[in-house]
């Protein structure tokens, strides 16, 4: 596994995958699902930095162009509901992606406030796309794919 992390850049010249889900207020989702894939032949691309600071107006901007232009770059993109806030970033770029030919994975924990929701939205976009309840399953899922 080759691992990047913001705002460290990427080239975008494997097979890659973003790991696209809440930072803020929510739990190190991120580490837990790194660690459980970090037997893949990928490069893991994640948004959440060691040190950051929501009071700096500068690296808040720097953050979500990084974000934005590494959604582009990756091959793949995993998404994670965690049930401490609604994601509403999280939300606004499921909502791009969605639309698209990227292969998604997609998982909303069981508590989610807005899970009965947002599942029919992904069910009317991309039926084909199997979400799942837990973390165990989202890399299961990823794990399956890149295996293949």
């Amino acid at each position: 596994m080759n691992y990047i992390e913001s705002p460290t850049e990427y080239d975008g010249n494997d097979m890659s995958l973003f790991l696209a889900g809440g930072i803020t207020n929510c739990p190190d989702w991120q580490s837990e699902i790194i660690e459980s894939l970090k037997d893949l032949n990928i490069t893991i691309i994640n948004p959440r930095r060691k040190n950051f600071s929501l009071e700096d107006i500068n690296s808040e901007e720097e953050q979500v162009k990084w974000e934005f232009n590494h959604l582009h770059k990756s091959s793949t993109i995993s998404f994670w509901f965690s049930k401490e806030t609604l994601n509403p970033i999280t939300l606004l770029e499921l909502g791009e992606w969605l639309v698209s030919n990227k292969k998604l994975f997609i998982g909303i924990h069981p508590d989610y406030q807005k899970k009965v929701n947002l599942i029919a939205q992904i069910n009317l976009a991309q039926p084909s796309v199997e979400v799942v309840n837990s973390l165990e399953e989202l890399s299961g899922q990823i794990k399956d794919w890149f295996n293949k």
